[in-house]
């Protein structure tokens, strides 16, 4: 029995010494993967190339640079401050402040912004970027589509070109400017989500025709522009869904609904 089990040792050892001859000659296939020379080859999966012609978009992976555009347009972006009186319940009146954005649509003093930013105002007191401030009356508004053209004494000012708002697509790239929770003038970006967006805003007031974008648009935005990347007006902030778990859903009018009303008070 000994003799078997040591001859049975000894047939695995040479069989085992064999094997590892033919490996080490590369007469055997081998289980490890080569850490050098020439790799391995793996079939290729039947993926056709994406080309110029195929994906034009998807070989364009730099982001735009905002920076040029912003600095070009800040100037125009005005923070809209009102005071609006209210009574206690006991018909004590006391002062309200709001904030709000604006942007000058005519070197004159004429600045565009919301109604329901300068609604049942008081006093208007617009500031620009360079710290300026001045009061500011109502030129024409309109509840039903919440805009504004306000004027302040001001002239040689710098003023913002109106875009083509139907030439945007879902996708483009947005700038969102304005006075955001009355801090300053201060910009954020996103892209065009959906178009042709209607939204019930309160009580039998719907909102027709909006850009809906991600791009931050927070309390003191309203008013303000939405750019395109050649820096011109396409849309007015106007709006955001500010429900618990909700993100990234911010809402501009479009600018070629409120062409006509714009144009009609610079006459």
């Amino acid at each position: 029995m000994l003799k078997q089990i040591l001859r049975l040792s000894t047939c695995c050892l040479l069989a085992g010494m064999l094997l590892l001859s033919l490996v080490l000659t590369g007469c055997a296939p081998s289980i490890f993967a080569r850490t050098g020379g020439q790799p391995a080859i793996t079939p290729a999966l039947n993926v056709p190339a994406v080309t110029q012609a195929t994906a034009p978009w998807a070989l364009d992976t730099a982001l735009p640079d905002f920076a040029p555009v912003i600095a070009a347009v800040r100037p125009a972006v005005v923070a809209i401050t009102t005071q609006v009186t209210g009574y206690t319940f006991f018909g004590r009146p006391y002062n309200q402040e709001g904030a709000g954005s604006g942007w000058i649509v005519d070197s004159r003093g004429l600045i565009v912004t919301n109604y329901h930013v300068i609604e049942d105002a008081s006093s208007i007191t617009v500031t620009l970027e360079n710290g300026e401030a001045y009061p500011a009356s109502v030129v024409k508004a309109d509840a039903v589509d919440d805009l504004a053209v306000i004027k302040i004494d001001a002239q040689g000012l710098t003023a913002l070109k109106m875009g083509d708002s139907a030439g945007l697509r879902v996708g483009n790239w947005v700038i969102a400017m304005g006075n955001s929770l009355g801090m300053g003038i201060s910009a954020t970006k996103g892209i065009v989500s959906a178009l042709g967006v209607s939204l019930t805003v309160s009580a039998g007031e719907t909102m027709q025709n909006l850009i809906q974008t991600d791009a931050a648009i927070n309390p003191g935005n309203s008013g303000g522009p939405l750019i395109n990347l050649n820096g011109e007006v396409v849309g007015i902030n106007s709006a955001k869904v500010s429900q618990v778990g909700v993100e990234g859903m911010g809402y501009a009018i479009s600018i070629n609904e409120a062409r006509d009303f714009i144009q009609s008070a610079l006459k």
